[in-house]
């Protein structure tokens, strides 16, 4: 068939953009990647603009001709963190026209769906920060805030740098435990002293946009056998438990084998440590529980969420996944 009639799914993280254009069969259309989504930083109408751009190259790139319009439209979208901005930002793209029927969801949705065979199930995420939701067949859902300190969050690759920072900072001037991170953070940029990179941070002569390079530091230094770099890695472990299982609670899940998937590029870099304690702390909190590690891209989670939310038929949504899978 071609493009009428056609689904859009959207992927839209804090670092890129991937847009599928589909057909109610599960085909693959068009695609297309852009850079990542951030309303707090750009505002809604300046972010909705950069998105429409790319969902324009992917229905050109689908054979579709004139403005883009889709029977029904999926948009799994980073900083979506509460309902009352995936309120805010369906808005906007009812706005633009591009369909009678839209669907926002936060991100981690997509990384949620992309790991499931059905829509049941709970998934944490790692990245920059740190969220967990859930999703049962009947439409029901178990979400956080998810937007920093202030809603009880801890970790996520962001968190760690900070924490490692934190603690690197004290060993060396002696207010905390003596730590190899003292010694491997200021490493990481060619620096001999923690005064320096704190110098350096502070000073922007380093951005401090770069600290998210020192989660990997933290966990090479853990490995080595470290005890304040695996008491960190501990506690990302013990938060991602603690987010999947309260998930599984509200859902009702804990008492059924659920999977619970893991993605995001702190979890997805399967760090034996960590994946170690979150296997051991799961097996005391939820021993139903099944994880999984998400491989798939996440747009794929958006497209199968479309095709969930349009009625298709099972065959669309295998094939689908076998064209990510390929």
């Amino acid at each position: 068939m071609g493009v009428n009639g056609a689904l859009l799914a959207v992927d839209a993280g804090n670092s890129k953009t991937d847009v599928a254009v589909l057909t109610p069969a599960g085909e693959v259309l068009g695609a297309a990647r852009g850079g990542g989504f951030q309303p707090p930083l750009v505002g809604v109408a300046e972010s909705v603009d950069a998105l429409v751009e790319i969902v324009d190259r992917a229905w050109a790139a689908a054979g579709g001709t004139g403005a883009p319009v889709f029977a029904h439209v999926t948009a799994c979208l980073s900083n979506a963190d509460l309902p009352v901005e995936e309120q805010e930002l369906e808005r906007a793209l009812y706005a633009r026209d591009l369909s009678r029927s839209i669907r926002v969801h936060n991100d981690t949705f997509a990384i949620l769906r992309a790991g499931l065979d059905e829509p049941r199930g709970v998934a944490v995420v790692c990245g920059a920060g740190v969220n967990c939701v859930g999703l049962t067949p009947d439409g029901r859902t178990a979400r956080f805030p998810a937007i920093g300190k202030i809603s009880g969050d801890w970790g996520g690759g962001g968190g760690l740098a900070d924490e490692a920072l934190w603690c690197a900072a004290r060993g060396e001037d002696g207010r905390g435990e003596p730590t190899e991170l003292a010694r491997a953070l200021p490493g990481h940029f060619g620096l001999e002293t923690m005064y320096a990179l704190i110098e350096a941070l502070h000073l922007g002569r380093i951005p401090m946009a770069r600290r998210h390079e020192l989660a990997p530091v933290l966990f090479r230094v853990a490995a080595a056998g470290d005890a304040v770099a695996a008491g960190l890695v501990r506690r990302q472990a013990e938060e991602v438990v603690a987010m999947s299982s309260v998930a599984l609670g509200r859902l009702g899940l804990l008492d059924e084998e659920t999977p619970v998937v893991l993605g995001g590029s702190v979890l997805a870099a399967r760090h034996p440590q960590l994946e170690e304690h979150i296997r051991e702390l799961l097996a005391e909190r939820a021993p139903k529980a099944v994880v999984r590690y998400v491989t798939a891209p996440p747009v794929l989670g958006s497209g199968l969420l479309a095709l969930d939310e349009t009625g298709a038929a099972q065959e669309a949504k295998e094939r689908l996944r076998a064209h990510y899978a390929a």
